[in-house]
């Protein structure tokens, strides 16, 4: 597994967001998504959209992933 595939399943599941993936050991990320779709869901419910987006490789391919997510207002505050 490599960032570019993560940030690629991650943007096919939430259409139009700003990611960033990095990682260089093949297991272990860190993602930092902005989306207009996280508006008005919990931290909660906005890392479970980013999960639903890598399926089954999380726990597999991706052994962790760190995610940090926010809508463009918050990231501008």
């Amino acid at each position: 597994m490599n960032p570019q595939i993560i940030k690629q399943l991650i943007e096919s599941g939430l259409p139009g967001a700003d990611i960033i993936v990095e990682g260089d050991d093949g297991t272990h990320f860190q993602a930092r998504i902005v989306s207009e779709l996280f508006a008005g869901k919990s931290m909660i419910q906005q890392h479970q959209m980013v999960y639903k987006t890598l399926g089954d490789k999380m726990g597999t391919e991706i052994h962790a992933l760190s995610i940090k997510t926010s809508t463009p207002d918050e990231l501008e505050k």
